[in-house]
């Protein structure tokens, strides 16, 4: 399980399809600290180490992965958000994240306004009933929270702490991203499907 709250950026090094599935190898400042099997979040994808070497590891996605994010266009030499697992007891600062990415969105527009960044992003329709105005929703693996919300788009702003230390001083207009929707508005509408 993560939070949102992303702790370094890491570095693509090499990223290759062999076989149906996709092997990624990253460069980070906390690689001392990680051990073969632990989760990571990559942009918001919760992966397993699975290598590991004096200056990189590698971590392994299946074709389920591949399809419904956007690391199959991930390039040598991109920065990604990284995100190592929670520890119990610590604080939650952000939200409850899985790693568990639902969809790709398309960055609409980015424009600095009054010290702060807006975003604003469009995502698959079919979407819309897990994500409400000023609630939770996981954009790279950033915790965020969206507003000016409709059917199919919506809006987040950005600190300048959150601006300098993620991937957000890269995104563009034209971008896709990673998005997660709060597990609870996923359990709640499992629920109420069951029950009709």
């Amino acid at each position: 399980m993560f939070t949102g709250i992303i702790k370094k950026l890491g570095q693509v090094v090499k990223n290759e399809l062999k076989e149906e599935k996709l092997f990624l190898t990253v460069e980070t400042p906390f690689l001392s600290e990680l051990k073969i099997d632990q989760s990571v979040a990559h942009n918001g994808i919760c992966l397993t180490v699975a290598e590991k070497t004096d200056t990189n590891y590698t971590v392994c996605a299946v074709h389920e992965t591949i399809e419904k994010t956007t690391i199959a266009s991930w390039q040598a030499g991109q920065k990604i958000n990284l995100e190592r697992g929670m520890i119990a007891g610590a604080r939650l600062d952000g939200h409850i994240v899985q790693g568990h990415v639902d969809t790709t969105g398309l960055c609409i527009s980015a424009k600095e306004e009054n010290g702060n960044w807006q975003y604003r992003f469009s995502y698959p329709e079919a979407f819309a009933n897990l994500i409400i105005e000023k609630g939770s929703i996981v954009i790279n693996g950033v915790s965020l929270t969206c507003y000016n919300l409709n059917d199919n788009e919506f809006e987040v702003t950005i600190i300048p702490y959150t601006y300098e230390h993620t991937t957000f001083h890269d995104l563009k207009a034209g971008d896709k991203i990673n998005l997660e929707f709060d597990v609870l508005g996923k359990y709640l509408q499992r629920h109420i499907s069951l029950s009709k």
